[in-house]
């Protein structure tokens, strides 16, 4: 027997419409739709009826950039699959993305099936992989092309870290030119390195070891270098490309100018970067330690850029690059050395909320919001319509979501296994009420009611956002 559950009098928001409608859920898919008091409406049945009036229902968010269980600097990211899947849910996100790391020296499918153990059986909501590719030869190569049969399309590359991520330009270029065969997507973290190494060398020289000289080190400019560097190695390659983490108005500009060429070029930024700045990292002692990431914080001034950036459709993404070390224990290890301070930052849990904040401040309309945490990343990475929209057919990954109620962020109430907040204090309108993920509710009336294991992994097909 199948089981049906009914949404009923809530305003459902997706990429492309707003309608006061009635959501008819069954076996886990959205099974119909109809205006909130018409005919079709009032014939709809089932067994659970949830009412959402004066909510918001709205598509899962899918945060298309997390990193569970990461190794970095000697430590791990803090989140299990198990406690960042289930944070994820709460802050209303059901479907993450995580990076699969392939070893110097080892295949990209040892790396694939280290991430699948770590993943399988214990995510709350479902879940798919990118492939970190840090050995770029010719078996390589050829894994790229069976990993894309199998449902992992994105590649993602370093410009950055030396001896630990980093390609070069050559290997770069020839993971692009195997992309451009095989349909995948390159996703580039676009620093320049090598240039970025000079520079930590002669601040520690100087004695700079404060965390806010890791902003300063980590210039905007060699983020732009980077990513117009990219966007040409690509253009030779015939690739898309996917510029991930874009923090500083220069990079904007790069991405402007490749997609006014007509380009298949796309950025993607991230909370910290719309609503952190240089202050936090120069916060006194060793606090500004929390807002370690890489690309780093910028001055408030480049804030103005990204929000414009969301608004033309020059960045088409807000993930979060989910990465969290505790403060305390992990943070800690760069005390004395900025340059040992892990790199990463929460936010799985706090994306959604922080993007309808961004609604009522007037940065967005409330499309736009699902557009850039639902709709997009999930075509960026082959997983629309199944996920991003509520429409028939479509997996029933909805959230019912009270767009008036007011919350104080905070790590006291959080649930990611991380001993701080990015946003400790801040105080934002709008709050996930109740989440269903293929129709199965996970958090219920602000209650978790989810299970380690519910989450399956799902393979993607290729980018559907291609011009």
């Amino acid at each position: 027997m199948g089981t049906r559950t009914l949404i009923r009098n809530g305003l459902v928001i997706t990429a492309s419409d707003e309608i006061h409608a009635d959501v008819l859920i069954e076996d886990g898919r959205i099974a119909a739709l109809a205006a909130a008091g018409t005919p079709a409406a009032e014939a709809f049945s089932a067994e659970t009826v949830l009412d959402a009036t004066g909510k918001y229902v709205i598509p899962g968010g899918v945060d298309g950039h997390t990193h569970m269980e990461m190794p970095f600097g000697g430590t791990y990211a803090a989140d299990t699959f198990e406690t960042g899947t289930r944070a994820a849910a709460w802050g209303g996100t059901t479907t993450i993305v995580d990076f699969a790391i392939q070893s110097v020296g080892g295949a990209l499918r040892e790396g694939l099936d280290a991430w699948h153990q770590k993943a399988e059986g214990n995510c709350a909501i479902d879940y798919g992989f990118h492939m970190i590719v840090s050995d770029v030869n010719q078996e390589t190569l050829k894994e790229m092309d069976l990993l894309v049969e199998e449902g992992v399309t994105s590649f993602k590359q370093f410009m950055a870290y030396p001896g630990v991520f980093y390609s070069d330009d050559g290997q770069i270029l020839r993971a692009m030119q195997r992309a451009a065969e095989n349909g995948g997507l390159i996703m580039m973290h676009a620093e320049n390195g090598i240039a970025i190494d000079v520079l930590v060398e002669q601040a520690l020289a100087r004695g700079e070891t404060d965390p806010r000289y890791h902003g300063e080190v980590r210039k905007a400019l060699l983020e732009a270098e980077a990513t117009h560097r990219a966007i040409k190695l690509a253009q030779v390659a015939g690739a898309p490309l996917y510029v991930v983490h874009v923090s500083a108005q220069e990079a904007v500009a790069e991405l402007t100018r490749a997609r006014d060429e007509g380009l298949n070029v796309f950025g993607e930024t991230c909370p910290q970067y719309l609503f952190l700045s240089t202050d936090n990292l120069a916060e006194p002692g060793f606090e500004g330690a929390k807002y370690v990431c890489s690309t780093p914080l910028r001055p408030q001034e480049h804030q103005a850029a990204l929000w414009r950036g969301l608004r033309t459709n020059d960045l088409q993404v807000v993930s979060t690059d989910h990465c969290p070390f505790c403060f305390s224990g992990q943070k800690e290890l760069g005390l004395g050395d900025f340059s040992k301070i892990p790199n990463g930052m929460p936010g799985v849990e706090n994306r959604m909320d922080l993007l309808h904040q961004a609604v009522v401040d007037g940065h967005i309309s409330r499309r736009r919001w699902i557009e850039i945490a639902c709709a997009t990343p999930a075509r960026m990475f082959g997983m629309y319509p199944k996920k991003g929209t509520i429409a028939p057919g479509a997996d029933a990954d909805v959230v019912i979501y009270d767009p008036n109620a007011e919350q104080v962020i905070s790590a006291e109430t959080h649930h990611m296994n991380v001993d701080y907040s990015a946003y400790e204090g801040k105080r934002i309108t709008g709050r996930v009420e109740t989440v269903l993920s293929r129709g199965v509710p996970v958090i219920t009336e602000r209650e978790y009611t989810g299970h380690a294991g519910h989450g399956v992994y799902t393979p993607r097909s290729t980018c559907q956002y291609l011009t």
